[in-house]
């Protein structure tokens, strides 16, 4: 499938930190733009995508812990077929007073593209899939670049579903690994997709 190219663009526009505007403004105007420039999902039926309300303290700062000379493995996808990535780093975090870790990746497939060099996929699962939000986890988007002294930053108000949310049997959309998926509910970014409406 294709990457959210709004993610890597407009990563700035809603920062954790101190803004001319407000931090709830900028998340709005990031979302407006990945309603507004979406691939799948064309004229009325961009009325259907939701969102949870922005909630800053889905925002955060994570230590990051580089994983060096990982062999590259096969994630499965919606479509039954693998795609290669290998572990990047371990991000480690607090939420609701409760410790938690992710790992990000690298794929195989887009490390030689010059203009995918620094990105970072995260896929994540949480206590809200198949409920509030796609069955099969959501997505965020890194980059190497917004790697500073053993931080980044990790937004939630940015998850994003994958195509297979909207469209089945089309995309090859990579599923969460089991170390992805969180056992608390992670209340923010995107929510399902309102098909029957």
């Amino acid at each position: 499938m294709k990457y959210f190219l709004i993610i890597i663009l407009f990563v700035n526009i809603a920062a954790c930190g101190v803004q001319k505007t407000s931090y709830k403004t900028n998340t709005q105007q990031y979302q407006n733009e990945y309603v507004s420039s979406h691939e799948v999902i064309k004229g009325d039926d961009k009325k259907k995508i939701r969102f949870f309300p922005v909630n800053k303290s889905y925002c955060l700062m994570a230590n990051f812990e580089p994983i060096k000379n990982a062999d590259w493995f096969n994630v499965p996808t919606s479509s039954g077929k693998t795609k290669a990535y290998r572990k990047y780093g371990k991000l480690s975090f607090k939420l609701s007073n409760k410790a938690l870790t992710l790992y990000v990746y690298q794929a195989q497939a887009l490390i030689q593209k010059p203009e995918y060099w620094d990105h970072l996929f995260l896929p994540f699962g949480d206590a809200t899939n198949g409920i509030e939000t796609y069955e099969t986890g959501r997505y965020i988007d890194l980059k190497i670049t917004e790697i500073k002294d053993g931080k980044i930053e990790l937004d939630f108000n940015k998850a994003y579903n994958p195509y297979c949310a909207y469209l089945d049997g089309i995309y090859n959309c990579p599923i969460p690994p089991k170390e992805n998926r969180l056992a608390v509910a992670i209340k923010a970014g995107e929510k399902n997709f309102l098909k029957t409406q």
